[in-house]
């Protein structure tokens, strides 16, 4: 289960400061009268920001893992929530999202592109408007779009000052902003949220 880090750093001051070492959890989320069997568990890596790992605690008696996501990172995705501002953004200011697909992964093929990109998007517009049902006092009038959401709160870094805000929320809204899965198989019980305790997991690029 990924709870959140409050964490005021970018992703390079958290690789720097190796800030996942001042990462703790009191008590199990789980059994807080203890007796669980809760103690940290090791950490395990993000290939990007290079250098990136995430600490985690384990409940014996929930077989359940814990990691604590700093509010710089993305969920559930590789890299910071940043980049991923920088490309719903970029596509919010486009003509269309072919045209602002063109500089972004030359690695793969347009398709491919497309995919990656609209996953993001849809991902981002999505809790916009989730945040905006439930938060309406704090967010009514305000188009579900990041240009909109930054020039109501009058910042330029809209994505991490949102996982702040939306704190109580984030089990509700989904990954990359919140924790919610962004395609929960249906008819299958959701356990998205655990993590498996023994090894590091593979990191896959979405």
């Amino acid at each position: 289960m990924q709870i959140r880090f409050e964490c005021n750093l970018t992703g390079e001051e958290y690789v720097t400061q190796k800030a996942w070492r001042n990462a703790s959890l009191t008590h199990c989320p789980l059994h807080p009268e203890g007796g669980c069997g809760f103690k940290r568990h090791s950490t395990y890596k993000r290939l990007s920001p290079s250098g990136t790992r995430i600490a985690r605690w384990y409940c014996r008696q929930g077989h359940c893992t814990f990691s604590l996501l700093p509010d710089c990172l993305a969920a559930r995705l590789p890299g910071t929530l940043a980049e991923v501002e920088a490309v719903v953004g970029s596509v919010e200011q486009a003509r269309s999202l072919e045209a602002a697909c063109v500089d972004l992964r030359l690695e793969i093929e347009l398709p491919g592109v497309l995919r990656w990109v609209r996953r993001r998007v849809q991902a981002i517009h999505a809790s916009l408007t989730t945040l905006k049902g439930l938060m309406p006092e704090r967010f009514a009038g305000c188009e579900p779009m990041l240009g909109a959401f930054a020039e109501h709160l009058g910042v330029d870094g809209v994505l991490p000052v949102l996982r702040r805000i939306a704190a109580p929320y984030l089990l509700s809204l989904p990954a990359p902003l919140g924790f919610r899965p962004l395609h929960p198989r249906g008819g299958e019980q959701d356990r998205s949220q655990q993590q498996p305790a023994g090894p590091d997991p593979p990191v896959l690029f979405v």
